[in-house]
């Protein structure tokens, strides 16, 4: 597959089981949930199609209040499976949006976020993932992770790269919303 720059009217943001307990035992949680929320802002300002997962709640918790705050509807997928494209619900609502390239964020990088990545480039799907909207317990597992979407096909990118793709150009009031967002 050749990649491409994302373009706003192809592409949707999967957000992956940021809840309480998990996001507690992060090793970079502070800078994962900040990036996050500045690209849900950005889901927001542009209309992107947003899926959000939650990983056996009844143990680990729901999603967070920083990022429950930003949804207009809190949906969240919830599932037993490590890969999201194992879930029927995730599949259907990944299926209606009618994107073709997904931006990948939360934990962890080397279980869940890997394994649906990997699913989702099989099935055609390009991925960008910002190494800084992801996590893992340990500093080595997200390095594992990064590494292992990387040798499969997937973009490792930044928030702020994502942001500029999918604003385009300075100058419009999305932009000037944005750049208070990020700086």
């Amino acid at each position: 597959m050749t990649l491409s720059l994302l373009d706003k009217e192809n592409t949707g943001l999967v957000v992956l089981d940021v809840q309480e307990r998990l996001m507690e035992v992060m090793g970079q949680n502070e800078r994962t949930l900040d990036n996050i929320t500045k690209l849900l802002q950005l889901s927001r300002l542009f209309d992107l199609p947003l899926i959000l997962t939650e990983q056996y709640p009844r143990w680990l918790g729901s999603t967070v209040p920083e990022i429950k705050q930003l949804l207009s509807v809190y949906e969240p997928i919830e599932k037993m499976d490590f890969n999201c494209c194992n879930v029927a619900p995730f599949n259907s609502r990944l299926e209606s949006t009618g994107v073709k390239s997904l931006i990948l964020v939360g934990v962890e990088t080397h279980i869940c976020i890997f394994q649906t990545c990997f699913s989702l480039l099989k099935r055609g799907y390009e991925v960008h993932v910002p190494q800084d909207a992801v996590d893992s317990r340990t500093c080595e597992n997200w390095t594992v992770g990064l590494g292992l979407m990387r040798d499969s096909g997937a973009v490792i990118t930044s928030t702020e790269t994502v942001v500029y793709q999918i604003l385009e150009r300075v100058g419009s009031k999305k932009f000037k919303e944005m750049l208070k967002i990020i700086k």
